[in-house]
Order: C-alpha cells, then structure tokens, then sequence
C-alpha cells in the first residue's frame, strides 16, 4: 500500500491511541484528534500531526480531517450506561457530531471513513451468534445512535462518494483502558481484586458477551484498512462467555476474592451478544485470538503496577 495519510478520531483513547502506534508502523501519516486531557498516549514521530480539540468542534474536526485518505472515527462521547439514562445526551452528541464528522470528510474528498460500531449493542434482540446480515434490533439508545451513524454512512455514499467500513466490535478489553474508565468489565473486577473493592455484577451472571483481547482487535482493523472488501465486518473473538466465568478467571490470575454485589440488569441490556466471523475470516483468514484468561493475565500484569 503507497503511504497514506490518516486522521484517528479519538487518538488518546482506549483503542485509539494503539490504532495510531499500529498505523504508524505501517508506514502512514497520522492526524491525532482528541481532547488530551491526559498526556498522549500514543507516540509523537515526524510522521505524527497531533490535533487537540472537541469532538463538538466543527473548526477542529475539519483541521484535523483536511489532507487525509482515510479517517478513522474512534470517538464516543458517552457509553451505554449514560445513554440509557438520558438518550438526548447520545443525540445530542454522539450522532450530531458522528453527522458532521462525516459531511466534514465529504468536503475535504476524504476517501474513507472506518467507523468504530458497536457489535454487543447494534443487534439487539437478534438471535446469537450474529452475522453482519442479522437484523439490527438495538434496544439501547447507545446502540441506536450507533446504527444510526452506519444509515448515515450509507447517505454520505449514495450522495457524495465517501466509502466507508463500519466495524462492529464486541467487548473489547485490555491493558490500555483508563483506570477511570465505567466501561469494560474485566479491567473493572481486576481494579476491584486488587484493591479488594466490591463490584456490581448485572444479573445472575448468566449475562454472556463476546471479549475480545485489544491488541488481536487492532490487527484485525489493518486488515481490513488494508483491503477492505465489504462495507461491514463484525471484529470479534466469536466466542461467548458469562459473567460468572469471567469473575471466575479474575480470581483465578489475581489470586484475589471478588465481593459481588447483585443488581438487576438495565432493562436495555440484552442478554447473550456473540459474534459470527465468519466474513472476517473468508476474506483475511483466521485472525489471533489471545485466549480470553491469557488476556486477562496480561491485562492484571499492567493494572497491578499502576
């Protein structure tokens, strides 16, 4: 692939901040946007062109979209506990910014945009596994406003050219997420063993989802930044896993004793959400999958020395 330029929406975060290290060894040209509310996370080469701004933004969103190929969309302003609680706050942020983000890109001939979806929210009530054909049935606002970003990246095509991949993600998980962080179970129960906190488990621990280890996640998005052959990719690890078992796998690497404390599901949470690969698989072959307590492990070796 000849050197591309690209913009990382979201360049400090969780996800973000490898995607840039990653494109970077790849050869690109990155535009790093986000608030930087913590020193970057990622690294700072002559080949790094870093964006400090609001996702809310218009002026800063367009400066750092100008004079790039591709643009990654890494960026939400909230999770779906927040927006369960108050859906005109994902409205009013997540879709509203995602929109212009997108007619930002159109201006500036952008040729793609890879959208981070959400593969545990956008299915909803459709039976598991799920096949990027399944019927989007989302029952939370969070992955409402996610399914309606996609419809609006089918606009932006059918209207002004620009391509675009949606990746529906699973639950991904690992060392870099922010010790702050309300999302993201495992790094929460592994803070919860080591500083022997209780921790909130929804349900009977029945509730199943799809991990899927960070780093497996950011070589799964090369591949198809590299030759992208349909417009939607579900990226996960395709197997399902409980709640219990997680808590289980926790105690086993930490040596700890979680306390659990039982709270009813929220009523926008569905039950079993588990990934099909299968157009993954066909089009780039088998991708490594860290085995789930093998990334626990790796994942309990950072959160204990922070």
């Amino acid at each position: 692939m000849a050197v591309r330029s690209v913009a990382v929406i979201g360049a400090n975060g969780f996800l973000g901040a490898p995607l840039v290290d990653a494109l970077l060894a790849q050869g690109a040209k990155v535009h790093t946007f986000d608030r930087y509310s913590t020193p970057p996370r990622h690294q700072i080469t002559n080949n790094v062109t870093v964006f400090q701004g609001d996702l809310l933004s218009r002026s800063s969103v367009a400066a750092a979209v100008a004079d790039t190929d591709d643009v990654f969309h890494f960026l939400s302003l909230t999770d779906p506990q927040r927006s369960a609680k108050d859906p005109m706050l994902d409205i009013g942020t997540n879709v509203t910014a995602g929109v212009e983000l997108f007619s930002m890109c159109a201006a500036a001939q952008v040729q793609r945009i890879f959208f981070a979806s959400s593969g545990g929210t956008v299915y909803g009530t459709s039976p598991s596994p799920h096949t990027e054909d399944c019927a989007r049935n989302p029952i939370s606002p969070y992955g409402i406003g996610k399914a309606s970003l996609e419809n609006y990246l089918r606009f932006f095509e059918a209207q002004h050219g620009l391509e675009s991949v949606s990746l529906r993600i699973s639950n991904p998980y690992g060392p870099s997420q922010k010790p702050r962080a309300t999302q993201g179970i495992i790094p929460m129960a592994l803070r919860a063993a080591r500083d022997g906190q209780p921790l909130k488990r929804f349900g009977d621990g029945s509730m199943t989802r799809d991990y899927l280890y960070a780093p497996d996640l950011i070589e799964m998005v090369l591949e198809v930044w590299h030759r992208p052959q349909s417009a939607i990719y579900n990226l996960a690890s395709g197997v399902g896993t409980t709640l219990s078992s997680v808590f289980d796998i926790v105690q086993e690497v930490t040596g700890a004793r979680l306390e659990l404390e039982e709270v009813l599901a929220p009523p926008s949470f569905v039950h079993t959400s588990v990934l099909d690969t299968s157009r993954y698989v066909a089009q780039f072959g088998e991708p490594k999958i860290t085995p789930l307590r093998e990334g626990v492990r790796a994942t309990w070796e950072r959160i204990r020395q922070e």
